[in-house]
């Protein structure tokens, strides 16, 4: 992976009309554990919720294969919940700033 190839990658996810809190009680922890691997292999991720208390955000900096790999685990998490969907953002690369 050459530094050239990391990009920022931004999933935006807001919650489902019918997505009730035993669902989110439910997902939550795995979609925690998805983050914690992320950070575990030395990577840093950005997220939270929007003030709405219905959106969320997580900004982490990938190659394109490892964005898309990334989601897919996110998506077989949260599918049928959440609505979410991935973006390459061209911002200033501020993780790799971060991380050093």
């Amino acid at each position: 992976m050459s530094q050239s190839d990391v990009k920022p990658w931004v999933i935006v996810s807001s919650l489902k009309q019918d997505t009730n809190p035993q669902d989110l009680q439910r997902i939550s922890p795995q979609v925690s554990a998805l983050v914690d691997e992320w950070h575990a292999n030395g990577r840093i991720m950005l997220s939270g919720p929007f003030d709405n208390a219905l959106s969320s955000m997580a900004v982490f900096e990938a190659t394109e294969e490892e964005a898309r790999a990334f989601y897919k685990k996110y998506e077989d998490i949260c599918s049928g919940i959440l609505t979410y969907e991935l973006y390459q953002w061209d911002v200033m690369p501020i993780l790799s700033v971060l991380s050093k």
